[in-house]
């Protein structure tokens, strides 16, 4: 019996080939890409070192062997063991930005990330920004966007997961942000000190019935990263609570909440919470200033 890559030699090839793969599976398309063409073009770029862009004058180039297996056997994890293909790649993008990814840490997808493309306007209005606050970071990947949009600030990127800090640790290192980037384990905030003038979280939120419910993929990735009680509000809660003691006179929290954004209206009535829209796709995600949540604070 012969093998796809007895028969299969370009770049074209393959992502003809795996295209046709994917679009007769079951697969789930949620981990940075959201269509058959472009999970192939991503796993056969990126296999061959290869940009996403641009690549045409790749399409006719021929592949070794080993080039062949590896993107092959790629193709049979994703489909039949439906790993998320980021972590077989070991890499993944926000805001245009590669990022070491592993099954210790969430893929990035959070619409934070189109919020600091824009630098966080209108809502941060003039507000000078010196230090900001990731928490449950992962990978660190939104804490490192914000640092290569506030280009002076100091960022520390909080997580209750060590494993995950190792992560976040590499990524640090890979885009050079040492000097002002830094990891701080906590659980929410028991660990953190001083204000900021900005927290950014996107911590776990998914709630019980719809972490049932999630396909294959999502359970290649960390349940603590995902799981949070009955309503998905169990970190939420705690975030809100403790966010005015660390916030800066005029700072902004900002917090994705994804499908348990209606759960948490329930629970916080009068909370004047902005809800956020998304170009790109996205929702769950609020916003409220510093000086809104310490005057809702004093009247609760």
């Amino acid at each position: 019996m012969t093998s796809p890559i007895d028969d299969l030699y370009t770049v074209r090839d393959y992502l003809r080939y795996i295209s046709s793969q994917f679009s007769a599976s079951s697969l789930y398309f949620g981990h940075g890409t959201d269509n058959v063409w472009d999970e192939a073009v991503q796993l056969v770029m990126r296999s061959l070192h290869l940009p996403l862009e641009n690549n045409t004058l790749f399409l006719n180039a021929r592949l070794t062997r080993d080039e062949r297996e590896l993107i092959i056997s790629r193709m049979h994890r994703r489909i039949e063991e439906r790993v998320p293909l980021a972590y077989l790649l070991g890499e993944a993008w926000f805001m245009g930005l590669p990022f070491h990814v592993d099954e210790r840490v969430l893929v990035p997808r959070s619409p934070i990330g189109e919020l600091l493309e824009r630098g966080l306007q209108p809502w941060l209005g003039d507000q000078s920004v010196h230090r900001i606050l990731d928490l449950c970071t992962g990978s660190g990947c939104i804490g490192i966007g914000a640092a290569t949009v506030f280009e002076e600030a100091e960022v520390d990127l909080s997580d209750i997961s060590a494993d995950a800090l190792e992560v976040a640790a590499s990524n640090i290192e890979l885009h050079e942000v040492g000097d002002r980037v830094r990891t701080v384990r906590s659980d929410v905030f028991a660990s953190i000190e001083g204000r900021y003038d900005v927290i950014l979280s996107n911590p776990p939120y998914v709630d019980a019935e719809d972490l049932a419910a999630m396909p294959d993929e999502y359970h290649h990735e960390p349940e603590l990263g995902l799981a949070a009680g009955g309503d998905g509000l169990e970190v939420a809660h705690r975030i809100i609570a403790g966010a005015v003691d660390h916030l800066n006179p005029g700072g902004l929290l900002i917090v994705e909440v994804g499908n348990s954004w209606v759960a948490l209206e329930q629970a916080y009535p009068d909370l004047p919470l902005t809800w956020l829209e998304f170009e790109n796709g996205g929702d769950g995600v609020f916003l409220i200033s510093a000086d809104d949540l310490q005057q809702w604070q004093e009247r609760s």
